[in-house]
């Protein structure tokens, strides 16, 4: 078990039974949820951060596109200074909008509605939904938001999270005993092995847990007139660091030094100046990080960066290994979807 915070243990009981007293009053029906028109498909996990949502998010709104859904995803665009329910605009401002929100619009194509109160947020996706397509919210990081009512459960787990403890000694925010309240687990390829006992040994609803395995890819190739550098500079400001830097390495890319920054931090220009001096002591002649990261760099942050050596941006993607079991098994939990769109 990883006890990130070894002082705070004692707490993680407290913090267990308060989630427990909440799943209680949800499952009697003593917290209200609210329930859109429309499907809600909710993609979560059980920790505090890092175990890939956002390209799974991004594959979903894919394969449900390509076959004729209307799509929306609602989020809730964690950091972000406004509390207004609005429409991501795809190149905004990510200070305004969030980095993940900007990110998921850029990627996606789909409209991506922005705000903390997500059933407001879906009301308004409704408003501009498409006529004679069956529609469908696609609920970004929704595990844990139980005010709006989900017709499918799509969870992540990765290794990591069976090996971690609750919040706050770890980074948990459920105890892994409430993935059986999940009606998908999605895990890595590489990880698929080892988590299948794991998941095994869950104790079972009603349903049959449906295990979705995905391929997740690691994109480097720059372009003509700013390729990668043979000694880039690394930098991020995600939950798990340790996975980008693993995923570089695995491509090739073996960067001089590696600066990291809390989650969802804001790039200042102090930072962009620290960045170069840091590129200068260590001999860089350029930079690599992550699109999350990158949507939040301004124009002129990125010039100054970029007169000292090309700036990267490793894009990260996931695939479905089986995209037609996952889609039949879609099918199967909601029968909302069943009617077939024109391009099945």
């Amino acid at each position: 078990m990883s006890i990130r915070r070894p002082l705070l243990l004692p707490l993680s009981p407290l913090y267990g039974a308060v989630l427990a007293v909440k799943w209680q009053m949800l499952r009697f029906g003593w917290l209200k949820q609210r329930r859109l028109a429309s499907v809600v498909i909710s993609v979560g996990s059980v920790s505090a951060g890092g175990a890939g949502k956002t390209p799974v998010v991004m594959a979903l709104a894919g394969m449900l596109r390509r076959r004729g859904y209307a799509i929306t995803i609602l989020t809730r665009g964690f950091g972000r200074a406004p509390k207004t329910v609005e429409r991501v605009e795809p190149y905004g401002d990510a200070a305004w909008f969030g980095d993940e929100p900007v990110l998921l619009a850029q990627r996606t194509g789909v409209p991506v509605f922005v705000g903390a109160d997500r059933y407001s947020a879906g009301l308004l996706a409704e408003q501009a939904e498409a006529p004679g397509k069956i529609a469908v919210h696609l609920l970004d990081d929704g595990f844990q938001h139980r005010k709006l009512a989900r017709d499918i459960d799509v969870v992540l787990l990765t290794q990591e999270d069976v090996e971690d403890t609750l919040l706050p000694a770890g980074n948990l925010r459920e105890p892994l005993s409430m993935l059986r309240e999940a009606d998908v687990i999605v895990v890595r390829e590489e990880e698929a092995e080892r988590l299948q006992h794991f998941i095994t040994d869950l104790p079972q609803k009603k349903k049959p847990i449906a295990v979705w395995v995905i391929r997740r890819r690691l994109s480097l190739d720059g372009d003509a007139e700013k390729p990668l550098s043979a000694r880039p500079l690394a930098f991020c400001g995600i939950a798990r660091p340790k996975g980008f830097t693993d995923m570089l390495l695995a491509e090739g890319c073996l960067p001089v030094e590696t600066t990291i920054y809390p989650d969802h931090h804001a790039y200042t220009d102090y930072d962009i100046k620290h960045l170069l001096e840091a590129a200068r002591q260590h001999g860089a002649d350029g930079f690599v990080t992550t699109e999350k990261d990158a949507v939040k760099l301004t124009p002129v942050m990125r010039e100054h960066l970029e007169a000292a050596g090309p700036l990267v941006v490793a894009r990260l993607s996931a695939e479905l290994v089986d995209e037609q079991a996952a889609l039949l098994q879609l099918l199967a939990m909601e029968k909302r979807l069943d009617r077939r769109s024109q391009n099945r």
